[in-house]
């Protein structure tokens, strides 16, 4: 299913959430997202190799995909980028992802199929132009990956926020938004203990989220977060949260006793 986030005057946000088929749960659900500007475009986070085919087939009725100008990730775990070698192969786009993992790409692709068409961001962030407008690489770092970007758009003032505000539901639940925070952050609560860093990576990435005109949050994984209210609350509760080597202690560090059966 693709959902049209934002559209005016020549710029256009998509977002595809039923691509990975969850049904056993054998698979981790998650977004993928196109932001088209007058004429050119930039496909965020594109997932893996069981994205790709309709992936690609979904993008064609809105963009030529042999025209994207990039692929942007946000980190380098396989539900992120695993398809990079294919969408290299499919269309002239280069790829930005951080440099800590820039050198990390070529293990998904052919030999030499990289070559020059890598662009490492730095560690502060960039501001990549797309068409009329531009999209910029927010720093994210160790929320949860060491190298980790989320992609704000400041015409539809939407930020990508990759694992940032991810919750384990379901295709059909996806495509939604949050209505009820309370209930959602109880979702939230498990993902976010385990695959964040820990508060202060939390309380400083707050403290520069709130410097952004943000409009909505749409995570990598889940419903997203639409509407000023929704996002200051989304913002107030990573500036709280306890994750991570907050939690860890000596039982996490024991030699294991346990046979695998």
């Amino acid at each position: 299913m693709s959902k049209v986030l934002y559209e005016s005057n020549g710029h256009v946000c998509l977002a595809f959430t039923d691509l990975v088929d969850d049904t056993h749960g054998a698979a981790v659900q998650s977004n993928q997202f196109l932001v088209v500007d007058h004429g050119h475009a930039a496909l965020i986070d594109p997932g893996g190799q069981m994205t790709y085919s309709e992936l690609y087939m979904t993008i064609s009725r809105y963009f030529p995909p042999k025209q994207l100008d990039y692929v942007l990730a946000s980190h380098a775990d396989p539900d992120i980028v695993a398809s990079v070698g294919r969408w290299l192969t499919a269309s002239d786009s280069r790829v930005l992802i951080s440099e800590v993992w820039a050198r990390f790409l070529p293990h998904f692709c052919q030999s030499g199929k990289t070559a020059g068409r890598i662009v490492p961001i730095p560690d502060t962030g960039v501001v990549v132009p797309l068409g009329k407008s531009s999209i910029t690489a927010v720093p994210a770092h160790f929320l949860h990956s060491e190298g980790n970007f989320q992609f704000y758009d400041p015409v539809s003032k939407i930020l990508f926020s990759g694992d940032l505000g991810a919750s384990m539901t379901s295709s059909d639940e996806a495509g939604g938004e949050v209505t009820d925070f309370d209930a959602h952050a109880a979702r939230m609560l498990g993902f976010h203990r385990r695959y964040m860093s820990g508060n202060r990576a939390c309380r400083l990435w707050a403290a520069m989220a709130r410097t952004l005109d943000i409009q909505w949050i749409v995570p990598q994984h889940g419903p997203s977060f639409r509407g000023r209210e929704m996002v200051a609350r989304f913002i107030n509760w990573v500036d709280q949260l306890q994750c991570g080597l907050d939690l860890i202690d000596a039982s996490h560090y024991r030699v294991p006793t346990q046979v695998l059966g």
